[in-house]
C-alpha cells in the first residue's frame, strides 16, 4: 500500500462510462480496504455488501445510467487511493415511492444526483480527498440536489456528509429484507 504524503500530491481524473469497466476491480478493491467494518460484519454479503456485490452494482448503473454516469477517481503515486461515482436521476427513481412525499418539493423536481459510492483508503483518509471527490462530481454532474444512502453506523462518512450539507431525510430500505440505511439530501448551491 502506497503511504500518504500531502495532499498536493493526489490527482483527480473523471471517467465516463465507458471507461469505467477497466476500473472495476480496483474500485471494489478500495471500497473494501475502506469498509472493513461492512466487510467483515457476518450477514454484509446477504443485504449485497459485498465486494462481488460492489462490481454488479457498479456495472449495472453504467449499463443503466449511461446518460451522465461519471466516476472519479484520486491518484496518488500513480495508485488509486479514492473513488467516488454518481448519475442523474429522478426523484421517483432514487428516493422510492414510500420516501417521495418526505423530501422537499423542490428536489422532487429539480436536477437530482445520485450519489452511490464515495469511499477513500484508510492511509488517505481525514486529508480533504472525500471532499475533492465530491466537488469534483458535483462539477461534472452540475446538480440542484444531491442525495446518497449512508449506513447509520458509519460514523466517518456521516461526520463528511454533514461537514458537505448533506441533511436526513428519512429512513430507506431498497428491499423489504435489505438493511436500513440513512437517506441525505442536499441542495447544491450555485457557483
Amino acid at each position: 500500500m502506497t503511504t500518504p504524503s500531502t495532499r498536493t500530491d493526489v490527482v483527480i481524473r473523471t471517467y465516463g462510462p465507458g471507461q469505467v469497466p477497466p476500473l472495476v476491480d480496483t474500485v471494489a478493491d478500495l471500497w473494501a480496504d475502506a469498509h472493513p467494518e461492512i466487510v467483515d460484519t457476518p450477514g454484509a454479503a446477504s443485504d449485497g455488501l459485498s465486494v462481488p456485490a460492489l462490481r454488479r452494482q457498479v456495472l449495472s448503473h453504467v449499463s443503466n445510467h449511461q446518460e451522465g454516469f461519471t466516476l472519479v477517481a484520486a491518484y496518488a503515486h500513480g495508485s488509486m487511493v479514492g473513488f467516488g461515482y454518481a448519475f442523474p436521476c429522478s426523484a421517483d427513481y432514487w428516493f422510492g415511492s414510500d420516501l417521495v412525499p418526505q423530501v422537499p418539493e423542490r428536489a422532487r423536481t429539480g436536477r437530482l444526483m445520485g450519489l452511490c459510492e464515495l469511499a477513500v483508503a484508510p492511509p488517505w483518509q481525514g486529508q480533504g480527498i472525500g471532499t475533492r471527490l465530491h466537488a469534483a462530481l458535483l462539477t461534472a454532474i452540475a446538480p440542484e440536489w444531491s442525495s446518497l444512502l449512508v449506513r447509520p453506523d458509519n460514523s466517518a462518512g456521516r461526520a463528511l456528509y454533514d461537514r458537505l450539507g448533506y441533511r436526513y431525510a428519512g429512513p430507506y430500505r431498497n428491499g423489504p429484507d435489505g438493511p436500513v440505511f440513512d437517506l441525505l439530501l442536499m441542495q447544491v448551491e450555485a457557483a
